[in-house]
């Protein structure tokens, strides 16, 4: 998405990066020509990044399906690892 120098100057202000329009145009929630990502949603982000680091941690997970059933679940480091 193309930024307007509006946008730019108001980020510098406020002391927004890109990185923060990033996360909330990818995890907020869209209401009329706004996306919002507030704080609640924030802190619900916060705890599947603790999450992810433990997957990370293991090397991975992988989860077996069949259907709309979960069959098993491993550890997953990787082909050939």
């Amino acid at each position: 998405m193309q930024k307007t120098r509006h946008i730019e100057k108001r980020m510098s202000q406020r002391g927004i990066s890109n990185a923060m329009i990033d996360l909330a145009l990818t995890y907020g929630e869209a209401s009329g020509d706004k996306v919002i990502l507030g704080r609640r949603s924030a802190r619900r982000l916060l705890e599947d990044l603790r999450t992810l680091m433990k997957i990370i941690d293991k090397g991975g997970v992988a989860v077996i399906t069949q259907g709309e059933s979960l069959i098993t679940a491993y550890n997953y480091e990787g082909r050939g690892h």
